[in-house]
């Protein structure tokens, strides 16, 4: 009887299942959260900081992906910190990564969540967040091609109902609208909104999640990310600069279905399309959850595997070879989230560890530039050292924003990292090596 290998993750997706995981995490920040921007920033000021950070994820994306492809491993930015800067780097990366998208997954729970009783006033919030998280738990524990097939359907209806959104809203576009009042806080305003520019493209490096179940990753990983950015660039800057003209946009900025409301101006709430519309809504909230329990399950397991979490995390299903208690125990974190806190502050944090993971995957790549010169790298970073530059330091003035608007909230997050040091150098793990040789030996350890 062939022995099952169980941490091993199996080799199935190709660059569409990557295009379809990586806009699938990201859309969900099409349809809302983008126009609390708006209140703090005014229209022009709200686009001059999404064209901030859009510069931000394009120069950081084209310099991660040598990262991606040069250490195809699932614990992404956590191993290149590891094999960068050492145990201390790895856990920092580690702990902000799994931040990132443990905390996004409830997030956009809530959201779905309140969608659906927006729709059927009788179903409760909470309820809908669960049963969500739930069914998808179980979606992704049935395995990686199956969960992946899924975000190819439902990605692509989410991104045809934002092209029908803005060829509804188009021909109504006024310029008088969006520029009405447009920088009411002046440049303040632009620093306060960029955790909410974040928010449009957060997620985009959970590709890197899958990147050991990914076929010839050093061609196929470069193209998914490629295909995915050029797609959320042009829906974030078109769904924002259009909703900003078809009324007053301050009627917009405080809600959590602005794409349906825009749409109900136009048209008319009572009309059967403005009906349709919020119902099919749903498609990117349900891309981005779905997402999200994917990739933060293998960061999970990817620190567990090098012994960052308790062992047992890294066991992979003989069945379905998906790594399937670390899916559940990211769930248990996310109900955990549903029932204590509120959308809000769950994303702030997630963003937090957004940026963080950003400036600690570029400082990573200065460092194994220097540190291994000869590491095979399929795809080097574009216009290094400057675009890398680019991204450590607008990811740092993010985080600065986000800290300055947000410090309760900043406090608990660093308190979470210190807690976090304390018991791993209490344990002697930062003395421990990892014996992880997709993670020390770049992508000739790995069988293609």
């Amino acid at each position: 009887m062939e022995k099952v290998d169980t941490s091993q993750l199996k080799k199935v997706l190709k660059p569409v299942h990557l295009w379809a995981i990586a806009v699938g995490l990201v859309i969900s920040g099409e349809y809302f959260g983008w126009n609390f921007g708006w209140d703090v920033s005014g229209t022009i000021g709200f686009l001059i900081a999404t064209i901030i950070v859009t510069v931000m994820y394009v120069t950081f994306i084209f310099s991660y992906t040598e990262l991606t492809t040069s250490i195809p491993h699932a614990g992404g930015a956590f191993a290149y910190a590891y094999r960068a800067i050492g145990p201390i780097g790895g856990l920092i990366a580690g702990y902000a990564t799994l931040i990132d998208f443990l905390l996004a997954t409830p997030a956009i729970a809530f959201s779905l969540g309140s969608y659906v009783h927006f729709l059927h006033p009788g179903i409760g919030v909470l309820q809908a967040a669960v049963t969500f998280n739930i069914a998808f738990i179980l979606l992704n524990i049935s395995g990686v091609k199956e969960s992946a097939t899924f975000s190819v359907f439902i990605t692509i209806l989410a991104v045809g109902e934002l092209l029908m959104f803005m060829g509804i809203v188009g021909p109504h576009f006024k310029m008088d609208n969006f520029m009405s009042n447009p920088m009411p806080f002046g440049w303040s305003g632009v620093f306060a909104a960029l955790p909410f520019a974040v928010w449009f493209y957060l997620a985009i490096e959970g590709v890197a999640m899958v990147a050991e179940e990914v076929k010839d990753p050093r061609r196929n990983i470069p193209r998914g990310y490629i295909y995915a950015l050029a797609t959320l660039v042009f829906l974030a800057l078109g769904v924002m600069i259009l909703t900003g003209g078809v009324t007053d946009w301050r009627k917009l900025s405080k809600l959590d279905y602005p794409l349906p409301e825009a749409i109900g101006i136009v048209l008319g709430k009572g009309s059967g399309l403005t009906q349709i519309f919020a119902s099919i809504g749903l498609f990117g909230l349900i891309a981005s959850i779905h997402g999200t329990i994917l990739a933060s399950s293998r960061q999970v397991f990817a620190m567990a595997r090098s012994g960052y979490l308790p062992k047992g995390l890294a066991s992979v299903n003989s069945r379905f070879k998906t790594p399937h208690w670390a899916i559940v125990v990211g769930g248990l974190i996310s109900f955990i989230a549903l029932f204590t806190s509120n959308t809000s502050d769950i994303l702030v944090l997630s963003v937090m560890g957004a940026v963080t993971m950003y400036m600690m995957s570029m400082i990573s790549l200065f460092m194994l530039r220097k540190k291994e010169p000869n590491l095979e790298r399929p795809f080097a970073a574009v216009f290094y050292p400057v675009f890398p530059a680019i991204a450590l330091v607008i990811s740092a003035v993010c985080l600065l924003a986000i800290m300055y608007y947000n410090l309760k909230i900043s406090l608990v997050f660093y308190a979470g990292l210190g807690i976090a040091l304390a018991v791993f150098v209490l344990l002697n793990k930062h003395k421990a090596k990892i014996m992880d040789d997709e993670m020390l030996n770049g992508p000739q350890a790995i069988s293609l």
